[in-house]
Protein backbone atom coordinates (compact mmCIF):
# COMPACT_ATOMS: atom_id res chain seq x y z
CA UNK A 1 0.00 0.00 0.00
CA UNK A 2 1.44 3.36 -0.99
CA UNK A 3 1.33 6.33 1.38
CA UNK A 4 -1.01 9.25 0.63
CA UNK A 5 2.06 11.40 -0.15
CA UNK A 6 5.49 10.33 -1.13
CA UNK A 7 8.34 11.07 1.23
CA UNK A 8 9.86 13.49 -1.35
CA UNK A 9 6.76 15.68 -1.36
CA UNK A 10 7.96 19.21 -0.38
CA UNK A 11 4.63 20.12 1.23
CA UNK A 12 4.46 19.83 4.95
CA UNK A 13 2.04 17.22 6.24
CA UNK A 14 -1.10 18.62 7.79
CA UNK A 15 -1.28 18.17 11.52
CA UNK A 16 -4.07 18.34 13.99
CA UNK A 17 -3.36 20.09 17.27
CA UNK A 18 -1.77 17.79 19.82
CA UNK A 19 -4.06 16.97 22.75
CA UNK A 20 -3.26 15.18 25.97
CA UNK A 21 -4.88 11.81 26.52
CA UNK A 22 -6.41 13.13 29.74
CA UNK A 23 -8.32 15.69 27.65
CA UNK A 24 -9.63 13.01 25.31
CA UNK A 25 -10.78 10.45 27.89
CA UNK A 26 -13.80 12.34 29.28
CA UNK A 27 -15.11 13.03 25.78
CA UNK A 28 -14.60 9.41 24.71
CA UNK A 29 -16.21 8.14 27.94
CA UNK A 30 -19.22 10.38 27.37
CA UNK A 31 -19.63 9.10 23.81
CA UNK A 32 -19.37 5.49 25.03
CA UNK A 33 -21.70 6.05 27.96
CA UNK A 34 -19.09 5.11 30.56
CA UNK A 35 -18.57 8.45 32.29
CA UNK A 36 -19.34 7.05 35.75
CA UNK A 37 -16.96 4.09 35.26
CA UNK A 38 -14.17 6.48 34.22
CA UNK A 39 -14.85 8.66 37.24
CA UNK A 40 -14.51 5.69 39.62
CA UNK A 41 -11.44 4.35 37.82
CA UNK A 42 -9.76 7.74 38.29
CA UNK A 43 -10.93 7.84 41.91
CA UNK A 44 -9.52 4.34 42.47
CA UNK A 45 -6.15 5.38 41.07
CA UNK A 46 -6.14 8.51 43.23
CA UNK A 47 -7.03 6.44 46.31
CA UNK A 48 -4.22 3.99 45.57
CA UNK A 49 -1.75 6.90 45.33
CA UNK A 50 -2.92 8.31 48.66
CA UNK A 51 -2.69 4.92 50.37
CA UNK A 52 0.76 4.22 48.90
CA UNK A 53 2.04 7.50 50.34
CA UNK A 54 0.41 7.28 53.75
CA UNK A 55 -0.34 3.63 54.58
CA UNK A 56 2.07 1.61 52.40
CA UNK A 57 1.20 -1.67 54.11
CA UNK A 58 -2.40 -1.32 52.91
CA UNK A 59 -1.67 -0.86 49.22
CA UNK A 60 -4.13 -2.92 47.19
CA UNK A 61 -6.15 -3.76 50.30
CA UNK A 62 -8.86 -1.09 49.97
CA UNK A 63 -10.85 0.81 47.38
CA UNK A 64 -13.51 3.52 47.27
CA UNK A 65 -16.92 2.14 46.30
CA UNK A 66 -19.47 4.96 46.61
CA UNK A 67 -20.41 8.27 48.17
CA UNK A 68 -23.45 8.23 50.45
CA UNK A 69 -25.70 10.93 51.78
CA UNK A 70 -24.02 14.16 52.61
CA UNK A 71 -20.38 13.48 51.81
CA UNK A 72 -19.67 10.06 53.28
CA UNK A 73 -17.08 8.13 51.30
CA UNK A 74 -17.57 4.39 51.60
CA UNK A 75 -14.36 2.39 51.27
CA UNK A 76 -14.08 -1.37 51.14
CA UNK A 77 -11.20 -2.92 53.11
CA UNK A 78 -9.86 -6.44 52.71
CA UNK A 79 -9.39 -7.06 56.43
CA UNK A 80 -10.34 -5.63 59.83
CA UNK A 81 -6.75 -4.52 60.43
CA UNK A 82 -6.71 -2.47 57.22
CA UNK A 83 -10.16 -1.10 58.00
CA UNK A 84 -9.09 0.02 61.45
CA UNK A 85 -5.97 1.73 60.08
CA UNK A 86 -8.05 3.58 57.49
CA UNK A 87 -10.52 4.66 60.16
CA UNK A 88 -7.73 5.89 62.46
CA UNK A 89 -6.22 7.95 59.62
CA UNK A 90 -9.54 8.98 58.08
CA UNK A 91 -9.08 12.77 58.36
CA UNK A 92 -5.63 12.67 56.79
CA UNK A 93 -6.73 10.26 54.03
CA UNK A 94 -9.88 12.20 53.15
CA UNK A 95 -8.00 15.46 52.92
CA UNK A 96 -5.31 13.99 50.66
CA UNK A 97 -7.88 12.12 48.53
CA UNK A 98 -9.95 15.27 48.01
CA UNK A 99 -6.90 17.22 46.85
CA UNK A 100 -5.64 14.55 44.44
CA UNK A 101 -6.63 14.80 40.75
CA UNK A 102 -9.40 12.26 40.26
CA UNK A 103 -10.08 12.16 43.99
CA UNK A 104 -13.40 12.89 45.65
CA UNK A 105 -13.99 15.43 48.40
CA UNK A 106 -15.79 13.88 51.34
CA UNK A 107 -16.42 14.82 54.95
CA UNK A 108 -16.59 11.36 56.49
CA UNK A 109 -15.16 7.92 55.86
CA UNK A 110 -17.10 4.71 56.37
CA UNK A 111 -15.16 1.48 56.04
CA UNK A 112 -16.83 -1.78 55.04
CA UNK A 113 -14.70 -4.85 55.74
CA UNK A 114 -14.60 -8.16 53.89
CA UNK A 115 -16.99 -7.77 51.00
CA UNK A 116 -14.65 -9.83 48.83
CA UNK A 117 -14.58 -7.39 45.96
CA UNK A 118 -10.93 -6.37 46.14
CA UNK A 119 -8.78 -8.11 43.56
CA UNK A 120 -5.02 -8.18 43.23
CA UNK A 121 -3.60 -6.41 40.18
Amino acid sequence: MSPARSFDDPRRPTRRPVRRIGELLPEAARELGITEQLRWALAGAAWDDVIAGRVPGAVGESRPVRVEGHGTLVVEAASPVVGQELQIRSEELLEAFGERPGGIRAERLRVVVGRGMIRSP
